[in-house]
């Protein structure tokens, strides 16, 4: 049976977090918007605190043991890990997403390794990230002349006797220059396309590896997003994520599996700022005199701006569900590729809709900085692009409908 409810130490530790949002992230968030770069460190600091604590099961951890059948103390079971992201990202990427993206963890690199790794490489890389220390991954894929087509990268890696050698750029890396191993994807046999691409573990401080520069965003501008460059990269044979020889299961489909385990957290990161923008409407709205829907009148009968009102909540509600249900897969070991990129797509369309609708109806107090819904509506765009585009996602929802290879629906 489907089942979406938090449960009751969910719901305490969701309520918890909700205050620490308010009081802690939400200043923290304009503050590193009008800085970008600057890590607000102080918050970061408490943030791993609360990481180490009791309440760190289940979340934005990847563990390096085989965890098949490992209880979530605290958490509702064994099998509300994802679901437990969901539910916390939400609520945190409510009070500063660009910040959430900033946190101290594994990252994608974690889930990279998670989805594709040996047991002794999940226990060698990930281990150090339940140290209480400050550790940040990252995962490189996209390139200059390289974003959705992830087929098409050029990024190298050759084998020379006991090493790889890696060669080529990587942009939009998030955590990039602080993360202590980044996940490098790379083309190791041209003439075997997707199946020539592997990933590999480049740790921070390897001769060859080095951070270009950091881009300067339109939005998130609290997450630190970097080009990477590989020039002559050696790094030893073992790094290479899985077996060699088993590029069918480790190769680029196992490593895709990374996108089906994130884009659940990612589409709930949406639904929280969508619900910060919703929520801050509607309060500025009260001050006006205007209370929201009559929920027992019919939508004809509403004002515009109620049925507006009423449109937004259904959208977030809809998106919201869908990455539940796409957690809920992933806590069961089911495939949750369709509905990853379900819940992807839909929260990624929703909250830009919610954001530029909140502007609209604030006329144009919604675009000065007395009031968050402008940055709101700048952050909301990049959920829309990255993990794959909607377009993207849209078309892998596609081929699984329709029962379509991706040569027949490229």
């Amino acid at each position: 049976m489907l089942d979406f409810e938090p449960s009751e130490m969910q719901g305490n530790v969701v309520g918890f977090l909700h205050a620490f949002a308010e009081d802690m992230l939400r200043p923290a968030a304009i503050l590193a918007d009008q800085h970008e770069h600057e890590r607000p460190w102080e918050v970061i600091e408490q943030v791993q605190a609360l990481l180490s604590g009791p309440m760190a099961a289940g979340f934005m951890r990847h563990r390096a043991a085989d965890d098949k059948d490992l209880p979530v103390e605290g958490m509702g079971g064994t099998r509300s890990k994802a679901l437990s992201n969901v539910l916390f990202g939400e609520e945190l990427a409510w009070g500063a997403a660009s910040i959430l993206l900033s946190f101290p963890g594994p990252g994608l690199a974690g889930a990279a390794i998670a989805a594709a790794g040996t047991a002794a490489q999940r226990e060698r890389w990930l281990k150090r990230y339940s140290d209480g220390k400050v550790h940040f991954g990252a995962m490189a894929v996209t390139e200059p002349g390289c974003g959705s087509d992830v087929a098409g990268l050029r990024t190298t890696a050759v084998r020379d006797g006991d090493e790889w050698v890696l060669n080529g750029t990587k942009i939009f890396c998030t955590n990039g220059q602080s993360a202590d191993l980044v996940v490098v994807w790379a083309q190791t046999d041209p003439s075997k396309g997707r199946d020539g691409i592997r990933s590999f573990v480049v740790e921070q401080g390897t001769p060859g590896f080095r951070v270009g520069h950091l881009e300067k965003k339109l939005g998130i501008r609290g997450s630190e997003t970097a080009e990477l460059v590989l020039e002559d990269c050696r790094i030893p044979l073992e790094n290479l994520i899985g077996n060699e020889e088993d590029h069918k299961t480790k190769g680029f489909k196992g490593v895709m599996a990374t996108f089906d385990a994130t884009r659940p957290s990612v589409a709930a990161m949406a639904v929280g700022i969508a619900r910060a923008a919703l929520e801050y409407l509607k309060d500025r709205l009260a001050v006006e005199g205007l209370n929201g829907p009559d929920y027992g009148r019919s939508r004809a009968n509403l004002s515009a701006v109620d049925d507006a009102l009423l449109e937004m909540e259904a959208q977030i509600d809809a998106a919201r569900m869908l990455a539940r249900r796409a957690a809920f897969l992933l806590d069961h070991k089911e495939p949750n590729a369709q509905e990853a990129a379900m819940a992807k797509a839909k929260a990624g369309k929703v909250v830009v809709q919610v954001c530029a609708k909140a502007v609209e109806l604030m006329g144009p107090e919604g675009l000065t900085r007395k009031h968050p819904l402008e940055m709101w509506l700048r952050d909301s765009k990049v959920f829309d692009i990255f993990e794959g585009t909607g377009q993207i996602n849209r078309l892998i929802i596609a081929r699984r409908l329709l029962g379509y290879h991706r040569d027949e629906l490229p």
